[in-house]
């Protein structure tokens, strides 16, 4: 029987948001290193089913401050980082590393300024990437047969969220049920397109994270920074419901909360005080008026666009 040559052992680290006095870095680590394969298919396909690593020994780095963590049963790690005594992180973005047996890997993380006016919350999936959730076959192939060159990326998505300031630029997470292990496919369609950096906590696939895989991270973030939040979604799955439930835990928090029209809109009870759009220019319009984005830049982003009356649902 012909051996085969297994690859090296691989490390991803997370692009994610931090404060001053603390960042937390998750990553996860694979025995095996997946290979490029010769299509979209086989390299979605092994991107998903490379071998994790448990009991691997990560050090992971971030402005000088370096620890060692051992990865979970299913490869995933997660390090809190305190600065060094008697001194805070800088503000802005900066990388942060992961090494392992002799591989390594990056992320930006981006350590949020006390100024930072608030935090924009996305879900990815028919918010600003085109999958259609509605359509189950539709999925599958968005999942298995696209990547970040073929993904069709909801127009205007970009330039709303480039335009939102008050007075200055927000934060961005990006908080979705597509799996860990496509990190980077998606950080590379982020760019490929024109978004701002964001952090990217995405779903470990697995039986407990059927349902209710969002609420927790977005508590999280919401204890872990003091800034209020702008939450955006879409109304094919559960976004809606997700984010009425965060709104009505964290009172006051919750400055705005945007819903694409994926489909489902038929009980417009699910929209209660929220804006529905169809076109990201609807959106980019209500926050210009609310506050949240800069005028000028809206008017410029979307000049072909008469100013659509917002559908706010009372």
């Amino acid at each position: 029987m012909a051996s085969r040559t297994l690859a090296g052992p691989a490390v991803l680290l997370f692009p994610a948001l931090g404060k001053g006095d603390g960042v937390i870095l998750q990553g996860r680590v694979l025995k095996e290193a997946p290979s490029q394969g010769s299509s979209v298919l086989s390299r979605n396909l092994r991107r998903l089913t490379a071998p994790n690593w448990e009991g691997a020994k990560v050090e992971v780095s971030f402005q000088g401050v370096t620890a060692i963590v051992t990865s979970g049963h299913d490869g995933n790690f997660e390090v809190t980082l305190p600065p060094a005594p008697g001194s805070t992180f800088r503000a802005g973005f900066a990388l942060a590393e992961a090494k392992v047996a002799g591989v390594s890997a990056q992320a930006r993380v981006e350590v949020v300024a006390d100024t930072t006016p608030f935090l924009v919350i996305s879900d990815f999936d028919d918010t600003i990437a085109v999958t259609q959730v509605v359509n189950k076959a539709k999925l599958v192939e968005s999942a298995f047969l696209k990547d970040s060159d073929t993904q069709a990326v909801v127009p205007g998505m970009a330039a709303f969220y480039g335009c939102l300031k008050a007075p200055t630029s927000p934060s961005f997470a990006l908080v979705s049920g597509s799996p860990v292990q496509f990190v980077p496919r998606i950080s590379s369609f982020l760019g490929r397109h024109g978004f701002p950096p964001l952090g990217l906590y995405l779903r470990d696939l697995g039986p407990g994270t059927l349902s209710n895989y969002k609420q927790p991270v977005i508590r999280r973030l919401l204890q872990q920074f003091s800034q209020p939040v702008v939450l955006v979604g879409d109304s094919g799955e559960k976004d809606p419901e997700v984010y009425a439930q965060i709104r009505e835990e964290f009172p006051g928090r919750v400055k705005a909360i945007y819903i694409r029209d994926a489909g489902r809109t038929e009980n417009a009870s699910r929209f209660q005080d929220m804006v529905l759009f169809h076109d990201a220019s609807e959106a980019a319009e209500h926050a210009s008026k609310s506050g949240l984005a800069n005028a000028e830049c809206v008017a410029a982003a979307f000049p072909s666009k008469m100013p659509t009356a917002e559908q706010t649902v009372p």
